[in-house]
Order: structure tokens, then sequence, then C-alpha cells
């Protein structure tokens, strides 16, 4: 095997970000980036995949911020996971999402009042980002998509092997990932 893969090797875990039963007959994982604006298009066709598929689908998020081009793509996937050291990771990461042009303009400040608007303590959570644990999480997420094979964002794999092709058409993959079992 080689370096990199398009399948997935690192395993989902009880330390992964994860909504739907463990049982799901198909589980997607997403690499994302939260200042990327594809991935805040995919969003809302995401939630509409969780809710046409039910208890069929487990979905995990992984970040993959792609630092080169997004400046505010490591402290927003660093606020996010330290909302999820706190039990509010995918209350943040909604909102990122439903949020992105406005926070995107306004930069950190725009972090800072997402924080606000969702009642989060914004002393605790910047003590968490300060601890290292979010950054550390993030590159390990990082790490775990390349060598999947991820390179761009959204990424998506669908019962570990990685999708390759326009991500409204995901559901179309999900439906034969199905058909599969």
């Amino acid at each position: 095997m080689n370096a990199y893969d398009d399948r997935l090797t690192a395993p989902v875990s009880d330390d992964d970000h994860v909504q739907g039963k463990p049982d799901a007959a198909v589980t997607v994982i997403e690499y994302g980036d939260y200042q990327c604006g594809y991935c805040a298009m995919a969003h809302p066709m995401v939630r509409q995949l969780q809710q046409q598929y039910g208890g069929d689908l487990r979905l995990v998020f992984r970040h993959f911020p792609l630092t080169a081009m997004h400046e505010l793509a490591m402290p927003a996937a660093q606020v996010a996971e330290a909302a999820g050291l706190h039990g509010d990771f995918w209350t943040m990461h909604d909102w990122l999402y439903d949020n992105h042009d406005r926070w995107v303009a306004e930069g950190v400040p725009g972090l800072q009042q997402g924080l606000q608007e969702l009642g989060m303590d914004e002393a605790t959570v910047a003590r968490t980002i300060e601890s290292g644990e979010p950054a550390e999480r993030v590159g390990q997420d990082m790490a775990s998509g390349q060598r999947s094979g991820v390179n761009s964002t959204p990424s998506f794999l669908i019962n570990g092997r990685l999708f390759e092709g326009d991500f409204r058409s995901l559901g179309q993959q999900i439906q034969a990932a199905l058909a599969e079992r």
C-alpha cells in the first residue's frame, strides 16, 4: 500500500464527532474547512441527507483546514474543537456553516460573536485553545485525511472509500451503498 490511499486509514473512534447510530448501514465521513465556501454550500445538503436517510446514515466530521488558502480555517477549527471539549461541538459546527459569510467577513471578531450568540464562555474556550489540545486534534484529523487521499474540501468518504465526484451527487452514492448492503 502507498503512503496515501483512497480508503479510510483512521477508523471511526470514540474521539470522532459523530451523529447517528454506530450500526448505521452507511457511514459518511466529511473532511471539512469552516472557511471553505464549498463546505458551507454542502452543509445544508448534508443535513438533508441525514434527514432523508435517518437511522441508516452515520455522519462523522473531521477537520481539514486549508490554511494556505484560508487564514481563518485553523482558528475556526480550534474554536469548534474547544467547544466540543465542553460538549458543544455540533452547535458550534452548525453555527460556523450557517453563518459562514458573516463570520468570515468579520474575521476573528466574528468567531467571538458566534461564541457569544451561542452562550459559550469565551474565556473558557480561549483557555482550552491555549492548552493546545484543539490544535492537536485538528492536526490528527488532517493527517488521517491526507493518508486517506483527501486533498480538498469538502471531501467525503462513504463506508471507508473516498467519494470522487460533485458533492451534489453524494445522495446517489449513499443510495448505492445502501443497495450494496
